[in-house]
Formats: structure tokens, C-alpha cells, sequence
């Protein structure tokens, strides 16, 4: 038995026999409630599961009483991933084949590409509810704020979300210039936050009402938390943040080291394989001031703590099912929209200045708190990702292969399965597990497959090694056969260039084997645009840049939102000016 098995085994009675016997002898007969848990930007091996720091008990429970998928491959991007995830579908036809802050604006009227669910799309909501469920969101949305773009509008009866890529965790307010609040509605219509707001905690708050004011009804439900932990800006209660003090005060190095050897305890990597290095240009931790130091260390402990604390309220939920006896007939899915997020955002062109108009700070002592601006930042990015090459936004593993559980209802504990999964599985498995079956001839096909069939061992694998499988964001493309993966990584960490890696030896994406098997590249790089013709991906010139797109994207927004504040400081430059002349001239009348 390997270090993984036996740790899950641990895990199984120190964190709740009784749930894993209980949740997998639901009758074959009902249909079980499905609850989605979508962390944001946790990498492979965030959770505590699969080897991370954090301290997550109740999603330690639900692994060990159920599967843990070690394979599965998201988006590189949050609005793609989450709309694929919700209908089965690729993201290009889906209408969100990026996210609308990085769209260009000549690609918005192509189809695939509106930045909202387009005509034909159905979400698994729109499903389960047409089949009786009772269907409730809370969360993160990202899909469109537009009239019928909302969840109210997607097959959710009752929702709270946000339609941001994030937004601050105590307050209502915007974490980026892009938007000029944070725009949060409930059943379609704007909504406030309380006074005692705290993300992880106010959206659990929410489910849970929208669940109890229906108690009486005998229907199942789907129940959709889109957290936002551990988004920018990470932030976490103070209590949660003191746990981890000095825990990564040996830095980044260290970091990537010990899960690059904790990935091959777990037999998350083969024995042996590579960890791909850091990307050129990034920080050495040893070079760093003692300062410095303390604050990206402070920063790490900030997000393990956020991880920690939306543990905490998932075990309240989790809770609260048990209560009113819903818990046994529960299925559980958990997982990450992609991997995590490495930009360093208080670096960014005028963004300290933005901050000071928006009331936040970057201050160490108090970082984490209301009014803070967390990031973890490049470095620890990619130390979060090992042993996978590079983070969100990209197509490498590190932005791609994030961690998913599968527990509850009609799931046994098991071993951990390798075999591929996608993100577009995660639909018509609970259809599947629903008894929900999809019409012929639907406008906009689902694309995955359901899971349940390696869930339950009557198949091994969910998709055929010898059938490619694509995807594409922002230029950042991918695609899977036999075992082989060709990677496009896109600037600034990236630079256009198509490579072909074996993962069975190498998931760290660290040797180029195109110059070794150049009739295998040539092959996959076919398929490719096969997969890229057929679903309508816009081809982007090799150096595009989302950093620089969205830059250009935020613009006029600043400019329309601050005139005011560039016409003074316009009007101050030229009173200045004024005053330098005549104090010149002046001087020069009295020489």
C-alpha cells in the first residue's frame, strides 16, 4: 500500500467512517441532491488531500469517504472553465471562449466569443430543474451581467452572485479598476451586502437559508457555491491567518521542492519525473531583504488561512445537511476552476494610486484584514503549481491540472483514479447520477462524458488515450493524445511557440520532445486545428499578451470613472508651471 492509500486510509477514520458508510448505501432509487463546490485558483495540490498546507478537515472527510480524481484537467481561465463546467460544453461555444476582461474588441462579435452563455447553451440548472430539482447558486458567476444573463435566467430558482472575476472578500467593492463596484445580484436584481460580510462565510450563509426556506418540499436539489477563496485579494479572519505564521518563512524554493516530493510519495508524479523549473525572471527567496521576505511570507499564510476558513463553512454546511437529514442522500462535487493566480497586482501600472482613491493598503501587519490588498504573486504561483510547469491563464499543467473530489451518494471510498477527466465531465455526470438524460439533436451538444462509469469500476477510463482532446484561452492551447500533450503558452510567461511533452515521464513539462518525434508533433498539432476549426477558435497573433489586453481593456474605463482626477492633477501640473515661469521671469527682471 503506498504513502497515498495508506494516508487516505487515516483519513477515513480519524475523519468520519459513519459519513463514507452512510453516503454511499443511498437507494439506487433516489435521486440524490448534488452539491458543487468551486474553489477559485487552487492549484493541484492546495488541498490538504492532495498534499497542501492548509488545514481543510471537512473537505479531508469528503476525500476520504469518496474519490479523488488525480487527472482532471480544467481551463486555464476562470469564465471558460466555469461555463464549461455548468453545461458540459466547450468553452468556444459556449460564448465564453475567454474572459471578458482579456476579449479584444474585433473578436467580440464572432460567435463563441459575446462573453455570455449563448442561445442553446443549457446549464446543468436548466437541466435539473426541468427534471424537478429545486436549484439554488450562491457565488461567483462571471458569465454575463447583461438581461438573461444571470443564474435567475440559467435554470437557478434562487441565486447571490457576483458577476466579477472577484471582488473584495469584507466589503463591497471592486479589486480592480475594471469595474467600478462590485456588482452583486440576488435573483437577478442588484443586491447589498451585511455589515458583517465575509465571503466564505456569507455565501455558505445564503445556501443554507435558500435550503431551509424550502425545507418542506420532498424534491432534490442542486446547490452551486462558487467560493472566492482564493482569488485576489486573498483575505482570511485574523485567527485563521495566526496558524500560520512562519509556516513559509523558508520561501518559494523550498516550497516547490518539498510538494515536488510529496507529489511522488502520493503518486501524483512518477518517481523520478522532473519538476519544471521556475520561469525565467522571477525572484530568488535567499536575494530578498528580510522586509520583503516578511511580507511574501505574510502573503502564503494569508492563503493558506482563506483556504482554511472556507473549509471551516464548508463543514458548516456539511453540518447543517446532516441536520435536517439530507447529508446521506447527498452527492458532493469539489474541485478548482484552474490553477493559481500568479499576478503580482499592486505592481501594475498606477495601481498603488487606484488603491489609495479605494481605500486599500499593502501593509504586512495588517495584510489579510478588511481593507488590504493579498496576492500571493508570481513566485509562490508557480511554488503552489509544482511540480507542474507555470499557473492560471496558461496551458501548462500548472494552470490546467487542479484537484477533484467526487463523494457521497452512490460513490464508495476508493483509491485515487488517474485516468483523464475534464471539466466538461462534470455536468453529465450529474445528469448521469440525476437520471437526467440529454435530447436528441440539442442546439448546443454536450461535449463531455460522464464519470460514473470509472466512479463505479465498470470502465477504467472516461475518454480513450487515442482520442484527442483540445482546448484553447487566450491563445493558450492544449491537446491531449496517447499520453502526449502539445502545450502553446502565450507571453508574458510564454512565448507562442507549440511544444510536445510526454506526461507519462514528464508532467512537469520540462523537455521539448518536437526535435525527437517530429511526425507525433506534426500529428497533434493537426488535430489541433481540427479541434480549433470545429469549434471556432480565433487564431491570435504569437505575441499577444493578456496583461497587455487588459490594460487596454481598463482604460477607457479609468479614464470615464477618474477624468476628474486627471483634470486636477492636469490643472495642479499647469498652476505649478504657471508659478516656475513667473518666478523665473521675475528673477530674471531683478538680475
Amino acid at each position: 500500500m503506498n504513502m497515498f492509500v495508506q494516508s487516505l486510509a487515516r483519513s477515513l477514520c480519524l475523519c468520519g467512517v459513519a459519513l463514507a458508510l452512510s453516503v454511499s448505501n443511498a437507494s439506487a432509487e433516489t435521486r440524490p441532491n448534488i452539491v458543487i463546490l468551486l474553489v477559485d485558483d487552487a492549484g493541484l495540490m492546495d488541498f490538504s488531500a492532495f498534499g497542501g498546507e492548509a488545514n481543510m478537515p471537512n473537505v479531508d472527510r469528503l476525500a476520504a469517504a469518496g474519490a479523488m480524481f488525480t487527472g482532471y484537467r480544467t481551463s486555464p481561465s476562470c469564465a471558460p472553465s466555469r461555463a464549461m463546467l455548468l453545461s458540459g460544453v466547450d468553452n468556444h461555444r459556449t460564448g465564453m471562449a475567454t474572459i471578458p476582461e482579456f476579449v479584444r474588441s474585433e473578436d467580440r462579435s464572432k460567435p463563441g466569443y459575446s462573453m455570455s452563455l449563448e442561445p442553446g447553451v443549457q446549464t446543468v440548472a436548466d437541466r435539473l430543474k426541468t427534471a424537478g430539482y429545486r436549484t439554488y447558486m450562491t457565488g461567483k458567476w462571471h458569465l454575463g451581467r447583461e438581461e438573461g444573463d444571470l443564474p435567475n435566467h440559467h435554470g437557478f430558482d434562487r441565486s447571490f452572485a457576483l458577476d466579477a472575476p472577484g471582488a473584495d472578500n469584507w466589503e463591497q467593492k471592486s479589486y480592480l479598476p475594471f469595474y467600478s463596484f462590485a456588482p452583486w445580484y440576488e435573483d437577478g436584481a442588484p443586491a447589498d451586502l451585511p455589515e458583517d460580510f465575509y465571503s466564505s462565510k456569507f455565501l455558505v450563509d445564503k445556501m443554507i437559508d435558500y435550503l431551509e426556506e424550502d425545507a418542506d418540499k420532498e424534491a432534490p436539489f442542486l446547490a452551486y457555491v462558487g467560493f472566492q477563496a482564493i482569488h485576489i485579494p486573498i483575505q482570511a479572519p485574523r485567527e485563521f491567518i495566526d496558524r500560520y505564521e512562519g509556516v513559509f518563512d523558508e520561501g518559494w524554493h523550498v516550497l516547490r521542492e518539498r510538494r515536488w516530493q510529496r507529489a511522488q510519495e502520493l503518486g501524483l508524479v512518477p518517481q523520478g519525473a522532473p519538476l519544471a523549473p521556475m520561469p525565467e525572471g522571477l525572484r530568488v527567496w535567499d536575494e530578498l531583504s528580510d522586509e520583503d521576505k516578511r511580507l511574501y511570507s505574510k502573503s502564503m499564510a494569508v492563503n493558506a488561512a482563506m483556504l482554511e476558513a472556507m473549509d471551516f463553512h464548508i463543514g458548516r454546511l456539511i453540518a447543517h445537511l446532516e441536520a435536517s437529514g439530507e447529508l446521506e442522500n447527498t452527492l458532493f462535487i469539489v474541485t478548482s476552476d484552474n490553477g493559481p493566480e500568479a499576478s503580482a497586482i499592486v505592481d501594475l501600472p498606477s495601481f498603488r494610486l487606484w488603491m489609495a482613491f479605494n481605500g486599500y493598503h499593502y501593509d504586512v501587519e495588517r495584510l489579510g484584514e478588511k481593507g488590504s490588498m493579498g496576492f500571493i504573486g508570481p513566485e509562490w504561483a508557480n511554488a503552489a503549481a509544482a511540480p507542474s510547469d507555470l499557473f492560471k491563464f496558461y496551458a501548462a499543467e500548472g494552470g490546467i491540472r487542479v484537484p477533484l473530489i467526487i463523494s457521497g451518494a452512490g460513490v464508495s471510498p476508493q483509491t485515487p483514479i488517474q485516468s483523464m477527466a475534464m471539466v466538461t465531465d462534470i455536468t453529465p455526470t450529474i445528469m448521469d447520477f440525476a437520471r437526467v438524460e440529454a435530447s436528441e439533436n440539442e442546439p448546443v451538444p454536450i461535449n463531455g462524458s460522464s464519470l460514473r462509469p470509472v466512479l463505479e469500476g465498470i470502465a477504467e477510463e472516461t475518454h480513450a488515450a487515442t482520442k484527442p482532446i483540445g482546448m484553447e484561452v487566450s491563445g493558450n492551447g492544449a491537446l491531449f493524445l496517447d499520453g502526449y500533450k502539445i502545450t502553446r503558452n502565450m507571453p508574458p510567461f510564454g512565448d507562442g511557440v507549440w511544444r510536445l511533452y510526454d506526461l507519462s515521464r514528464d508532467p512537469g513539462e520540462t523537455t521539448d520532445l518536437t526535435a525527437v518525434e517530429p511526425e507525433r508533433m506534426q500529428t497533434m498539432l493537426e488535430h489541433y486545428q481540427d479541434y480549433a476549426d470545429e469549434f471556432g477558435v480565433v487564431e491570435l497573433p504569437a505575441d499577444f499578451s493578456y496583461l497587455e489586453q487588459v490594460t487596454a481593456n481598463s482604460m477607457p474605463k479609468v479614464l470615464a470613472r477618474y477624468w476628474w482626477v486627471l483634470l486636477m492633477l492636469g490643472l495642479i501640473i499647469i498652476g505649478s508651471l504657471a508659478l516656475v515661469a513667473r518666478f523665473a521671469w521675475r528673477k530674471f527682471q531683478n538680475a
